[in-house]
């Protein structure tokens, strides 16, 4: 293998937030969305030539990093993107808070579709607004969009926007053409402007392929906006990056007040390099990666469905995150993750988080050497034993 992923990096005493963020040095951490992994050699060389300049004033975007993300869509996902609609800020939280304010009023409400991303919540409420959820449907092991339930509650004229989660966390779908098609056929006929974070959309496996939702129809890419950001598939979060893609120039126009209002506008020259270097010269070792994530995601697979197989492991078609049916359990998913976390020092995430609809479930993060993900399937067997033995 031209890169090892296998090797084990420690984190630990690094102020990392996934690793450093539990009371105990004995817990495993499979929870929080970013990666054991070294990024990229490109990144990685990019990042050692700016530090060694030794300068880190303030930074601007150069044309070279537009050129970046243009091209990057355009190879790898057959969009075309122009420079003049893309507004860049730290990161795709930001993004979608800076959205929602932008083009809502206090009091006004937003679609989403559960379970799903729990900072969609506390974006949608910290600008005042409601969250209205349109569960998916779970049957047969599989999520799918509800869209007679889509299309009633976007017919609520209080109802401005939809948060769509293309590729979904934590279900794992990644949304076809057609499914696309006609959650943006549903909002044009309600006037439900689509925020698309689409953060995972470099994390899809064989078998799959990711659609931009601005580019199934010139209709739908004037009608929303795209949150991208390399620091998914890149393990760049701690870099803060991200953009803003959107057509319209005055709803841009808003959304560029407000990542200035809130002081969201200004990047640092290390996330400027990053995104660059991952994007013009990453494609390689990103291709290994997710063939690697994939085999992780085959061991977790067979772990369960060899030693526990009524907690059933739902497909995976894009993300790094295992979506686990716990329901055979009977307990609440916060009760899981307490009960993991003291009987088998590890930590995984409460399904509940992320709307009603995952209250019966867990999310267990892929992303690390495999020796890593073998010890934490021990510890959660440990755990799963140990919580059947007391209920």
């Amino acid at each position: 293998m031209k890169y090892d992923f296998d090797e084990v990096v420690p984190r630990r005493g690094t102020a990392s937030y996934k690793w450093d963020s539990a009371e105990s040095p004995d817990v495993l951490p499979l929870w929080v969305a970013d990666m054991d992994f070294r990024t990229a050699p490109p990144v990685v060389e990019a990042l050692r030539r700016r530090v060694e300049h030794g300068i880190f004033g303030y930074a601007r975007v150069p044309q070279a990093y537009y050129d970046a993300v243009t091209g990057w869509f355009g190879r790898r996902h057959g969009w075309d993107i122009r420079r003049e609609w893309i507004v860049y800020t730290t990161g795709v939280v930001p993004a979608l808070s800076a959205v929602i304010q932008a083009l809502t009023e206090p009091g006004d409400r937003v679609l989403v579709q559960t379970p799903v991303y729990n900072c969609f919540f506390s974006s949608i409420r910290n600008n005042g607004c409601e969250a209205v959820e349109s569960p998916l449907i779970y049957a047969d092991g599989v999520y799918s969009i509800d869209f007679d339930d889509l299309e009633r509650k976007a017919a609520d004229p209080t109802v401005r926007l939809l948060l769509l989660c293309n590729p979904h966390n934590p279900a794992g779908r990644v949304w076809s053409r057609e499914e696309l098609r006609r959650v943006g056929e549903i909002c044009l006929r309600h006037d439900v402007f689509v925020v698309a974070d689409e953060i995972h959309c470099d994390l899809v496996f064989s078998g799959h392929a990711f659609t931009p939702f601005a580019s199934v129809a010139e209709e739908f890419l004037l009608h929303s906006a795209t949150c991208t950001s390399p620091s998914k598939a890149f393990n760049l979060a701690g870099l803060q990056i991200a953009n803003i893609v959107c057509a319209d120039e005055e709803k841009r126009r808003k959304i560029d007040r407000s990542i200035n209002v809130n002081e969201v506008c200004d990047v640092n020259p290390f996330g400027i390099e990053a995104l660059q270097a991952a994007y013009n010269e990453g494609e390689e070792w990103l291709d290994a990666l997710r063939e690697y994530l994939f085999d992780n995601y085959g061991v977790l697979k067979d772990y369960f469905d060899g030693h526990f197989p009524h907690l059933p492991v739902l497909p995976l078609e894009g993300t790094y995150l295992a979506w686990i049916d716990c329901s055979a359990l009977n307990l609440s998913s916060g009760a899981i993750e307490e009960m993991l976390l003291e009987k088998g020092k590890v930590w995984i995430n409460a399904g509940g988080m992320y709307g009603g609809a995952g209250e019966s479930f867990i999310r267990i993060n892929l992303a690390c050497p495999r020796q890593v993900l073998k010890d934490g399937l021990e510890r959660l067997g440990r755990g799963l034993h140990s919580l059947a033995a007391e209920i």
